[in-house]
């Protein structure tokens, strides 16, 4: 093979190979439908544990969720972002029983938090925290901020304001249907 043989032959080969991995590409995009997560330090790392009263009357605890994905979600009466992503986040609860789904107020006055709650039918468990603790541990320095957790316990999605609306529901049901990952060793639930 001549020069112009050998050129021809490579460029055919470099086209093949782009083709094949644009088409590669392409099929991994369309199995994974979660948007892009905001950063977080927690991304891959087991999701913080924890025990707490909700303004419900009961107790929510992660140890629940074990085996299962989990939705955290910080909110406040104040953040209107927050007040206007509540009732999608009620609708995917309702749409996925297998989903678990914690709110966590961080309102000053525990009645504010109740009156949310009633105010936009919620029936997912929310938890008071007025000191920011669970923030604290989640790493949340703004609101709205959300987190998906996976079957096996490792937050692998974090959303906060900047995500376009649906973006949550999107990580929530991709992480839903993806094949649970094995469990990861996790911190005793704390107060």
């Amino acid at each position: 093979m001549g020069p112009v043989g050998f050129m021809r032959a490579a460029v055919v080969a470099l086209a093949t190979f782009a083709l094949t991995s644009a088409g590669c590409a392409q099929r991994a995009a369309s199995v994974s439908t979660a948007p892009a997560s905001a950063p977080s330090r927690l991304l891959g790392e087991p999701a913080p544990a924890f025990s707490r009263p909700t303004v419900q009357g009961s107790v929510f605890n992660t140890g629940i969720s074990a085996g299962q994905v989990l939705v955290v979600d910080f909110v406040a009466a104040y953040c209107a972002p927050c007040r206007r992503s509540l009732p999608a986040l009620q609708a995917l609860h309702r749409r996925h029983p297998r989903l678990v789904v914690v709110g966590i107020s961080l309102d000053a006055d525990p009645n504010v938090t109740r009156s949310l709650v009633a105010r936009h039918g919620l029936t997912f468990p929310v938890i008071h925290d007025p000191q920011g603790i669970l923030a604290g541990r989640f790493r949340v320095t703004e609101i709205p901020a959300s987190f998906v957790v996976d079957h096996g316990g490792r937050v692998v999605w974090a959303g906060n304001g900047m995500q376009p609306d649906g973006a949550l529901a999107l990580a929530a049901e991709a992480t839903l249907n993806a094949p649970p990952s094995p469990a990861v060793p996790t911190v005793a639930a704390q107060r």
